[in-house]
């Protein structure tokens, strides 16, 4: 499907660091997460795509990744967290991340990029070291 690949295009553009995002971490537990090489899944299994990830806050924020946005922690505990964030003239959104160990979490977001809604749900693990 054409929307599914452009979207899955999108959030692998978005998140792969084409800048540095601001180092805002909302959360310690965002900060126990690995960076390196990570692999999103969607549910099911089917890969969407690998990501050279360096700052976690940026699963926050999945469909988009760099952009510079503003968020607020509406829920946390030692388990999960829940941001909603806005990036102006661009879109918002509200993420839960829960958290299974440095290596492995799943996102459920939705909101707004450019006007159309999306949502998304995926398994997060880290594979590995960034490749050079």
């Amino acid at each position: 499907m054409v929307t599914r690949i452009a979207m899955t295009a999108l959030f692998g553009a978005s998140l792969f660091l084409a800048g540095p995002a601001a180092p805002q971490e909302p959360s310690p537990m965002l900060g126990r997460l690995e960076s390196g090489q990570w692999e999103l899944r969607a549910q099911g299994g089917r890969r969407l795509l690998a990501i050279c990830l360096g700052n976690p806050i940026l699963l926050a924020q999945p469909r988009h990744g760099a952009a510079a946005c503003s968020r607020d922690v509406v829920a946390a505990d030692e388990n999960s967290i829940t941001v909603n964030y806005s990036c102006p003239g661009v879109g918002r959104g509200r993420t839960t991340i829960r958290f299974e160990t440095p290596r492995l979490v799943q996102i459920d977001s939705q909101g707004l990029d450019r006007g159309a809604p999306f949502a998304l749900r995926a398994e997060a693990r880290r594979t590995g070291a960034c490749g050079g």
